[in-house]
């Protein structure tokens, strides 16, 4: 997760306060930071999306294709799947609710990172004889695809193991299956928007040659549908004052879900990231927006500090998930927090193990305390399910289905 255990430095001068990277890895960063130069002097200018998202995904140096540690105590942050097993396990039965009325079942993961919750996801479809006819996994990472290898080599079965394909991006042709995307949407490049007494502005990037330092650079909006945006949000937060007011819009959601749903001729995509309804989003409160950067497990607002040396994300906007899923042919079929969602698919009945130790016993309570409580992972994080030819009531939104406030 991209917000337990993690110290805020905020502020202009926030990355005075991060620690400082080593020789190798500043060097790293400075070739990715000479390809970015190299983009914004061939096309004068660069939107913060493709900013973004030559930071995280150029191969070879962006954050996620790079070979530098990101999950766990040697990376940036930690996400579900490796604070327990549990959160996979109700997520396989989720899952498995569906998969068992398919003619072939299959699973296709999204950012898999170390490969923890493919792991686990197949162990506990195998205990509850749940069969899977393959489990794709999406990863453009190199480095991430020989550390998901090496942790089913350690921990699964051959016949496991024999089921895993990887791909590069979706199939070519549809299938019947899941879906499944946990912290993915945080992640997709947007756009920064500033909202000014007078007028909407597009976060661009510049250089700066004498610092040597990547810099916002706001400009008139001139894209439509920016524009659009721009204006429905000054109707909604009201006047602001002088210092503005930032936030960001998500552009790919829309385009992602309906690669998807042409993929997909049955079954569900389900969707776990931290977020808010757009009602709660875009609170006039909320100046600075949510855009947030993690290194070394402290969270910071300050994109341009070592560029693929950290991760660069914002919540998710759920409504916009919602109605990119309308627009793709999907149904909106649950929303809720994680904590219920959890509680709807076996978290209870996962929670007492008569056989495990007093140690194992308050190990995963404390586990559960970090996936489920308000001020943990529990509120904050959200999940969402999308299906297509699939009507039966999800049991991961039977404790509480929040859809009515998309």
């Amino acid at each position: 997760m991209k917000s337990h255990n993690t110290r805020t430095v905020n502020g202009k001068n926030a990355a005075k306060s991060l620690p400082e990277p080593s020789e190798e890895a500043k060097q790293h960063s400075q070739k990715l930071a000479d390809n970015i130069r190299r983009f914004l002097s061939r096309h004068k200018n660069l939107p913060f999306s493709k900013f973004m998202e030559m930071a995280l995904y150029t191969p070879q140096l962006g954050y996620y294709a790079g070979g530098l540690p990101k999950i766990g105590k040697a990376g940036d942050f930690i996400t579900a799947p490796e604070v327990s097993p549990i959160f996979s396990r109700c997520l396989a039965r989720q899952a498995a609710q569906v998969l068992s009325e398919l003619d072939e079942p299959n699973i296709i993961e999204f950012g898999a990172g170390q490969g923890t919750m493919a792991k686990d996801i197949l162990l506990e479809l195998e205990k509850i004889q749940q069969s899977i006819h393959r489990y794709y996994i999406v990863e453009i990472s190199a480095d991430l695809r020989d550390r998901q290898k090496n942790t089913f080599e350690k921990h699964l079965p051959t016949e496991l193991i024999d089921k895993i394909v990887w791909l590069d991006a979706l199939p070519n042709s549809p299938i019947s299956g899941v879906i499944l995307a946990n912290e993915v949407l945080d992640a997709m490049p947007f756009e920064r928007i500033r909202i000014e007494p007078d007028s909407a502005k597009q976060g661009f990037v510049s250089f700066d040659e004498t610092t040597q330092t990547f810099n916002w650079d706001y400009q008139i909006i001139t894209d439509n549908t920016l524009q659009k945006f721009a204006n429905q949000l000054i109707k909604n937060i009201g006047e602001v004052s002088e210092l503005g007011y930032e936030t960001e819009i998500n552009l790919n959601i829309q385009p992602w879900l309906q690669s998807l749903s042409d993929i997909l001729s049955a079954g569900a995509v389900f969707l776990v990231d931290y977020g808010y309804s757009r009602y709660e989003y875009y609170q006039p409160a909320r100046v600075m927006g949510t855009l947030r950067c993690h290194y070394q497990h402290r969270a910071h607002n300050n994109p341009f500090f070592y560029p693929g040396l950290q991760d660069i994300t914002a919540h998710v906007d759920f409504t916009a998930v919602a109605e990119g899923a309308f627009d793709s042919g999907f149904k909106v079929a649950g929303f809720t927090t994680q904590a219920h969602f959890l509680m709807g698919s076996g978290l209870l009945e996962m929670s007492v193990d008569p056989d495990a130790d007093i140690t194992q016993q308050i190990q995963t309570a404390q586990q559960i305390k970090t996936l489920t409580l308000p001020d943990e992972m529990g509120e904050t994080f959200k999940a969402i399910a999308l299906t297509k030819n699939f009507d039966q009531p999800l049991i991961g939104f039977s404790v509480r289905d929040l859809r009515h406030q998309l």
